[in-house]
């Protein structure tokens, strides 16, 4: 059973989903107040709670914040799944993206723009590991996501249903801006070292990219999901002039 230990990400799955949480431990005697109120949280919730010596939670989990909580997996869902309820749906599809630090932060990100999900590939790619929980600070507990075979066939899927797919790359090309955002739209990303791979590419119907003025030659996938997610809720927001379409 997957062990969590960052307080943010506890609170989160203890007020979204208690049911999935078998028993939090906490450091005895701690004097850490967020601790206690997440200990007076879940006993609320009927979580079984359990002081424990440092030691033990050192042993378990080494990287803790002073509390344990052992969490069944967050359950999966359908592409479709995230499509229903909204006419205009915005998605992010990430091409192999592996590194959990990297997945985690584009999942808080995604959810704090408002994102309808997250799909990833089944195969060569991170997926909802604790590491992943403890980087979003929570946000992976509320944001849907989905694992397909084939991100290539979903994609086209998804255009049949009406979403435009945006990828984006480093390098040159039209900057992030310059697409209109406010229709349905699917963010595509590639991985950390090879970006998009060539069929996934082939299937945007636009490619995107971030001016770089310094040595470095691309900026981390996270940091460059983070600058087209809040470009959607910029437009979305009516703030400003909407860009062009392809």
């Amino acid at each position: 059973m997957p062990k969590i230990g960052r307080i943010n990400a506890v609170r989160e799955i203890i007020m979204a989903a208690p049911e999935r949480i078998d028993r939090l431990l906490v450091l005895e005697d701690s004097g850490n107040r967020k601790v206690q109120e997440l200990a007076a949280l879940a006993r609320e919730r009927r979580i079984p709670v359990q002081a424990v010596p440092r030691k033990q939670l050192d042993r378990d989990l080494p990287r803790h914040q002073g509390l344990l909580a052992h969490v069944s997996p967050k359950g999966l869902v359908s592409v479709e799944a995230m499509l229903e309820g909204t006419d205009n749906p915005f998605l992010v599809l990430l091409d192999g993206v592996e590194d959990p630090q990297n997945l985690g932060a584009i999942i808080r990100s995604a959810e704090g723009a408002g994102a309808h999900g997250v799909v990833l590939p089944a195969r060569r790619a991170a997926g909802l590991t604790p590491a992943v929980y403890e980087v979003s600070a929570g946000a992976a507990e509320h944001l849907p996501v989905a694992q397909v075979t084939n991100l290539a066939r979903t994609m086209e899927h998804l255009k049949r249903s009406g979403l435009w797919l945006v990828g984006a790359e480093g390098g040159g090309g039209r900057p992030w801006y310059e697409f209109d955002y406010t229709a349905p739209i699917a963010l595509v990303l590639g991985s950390e070292g090879r970006g998009l791979r060539p069929l996934v590419k082939s299937k945007c119907d636009a490619i995107l990219s971030l001016p770089l003025s310094g040595a470095v030659s691309s900026l981390n996938v996270s940091a460059a999901a983070a600058i087209f997610l809040y470009e959607v809720v910029r437009q979305r927001g009516g703030d400003g002039p909407k860009s062009i379409k392809m």
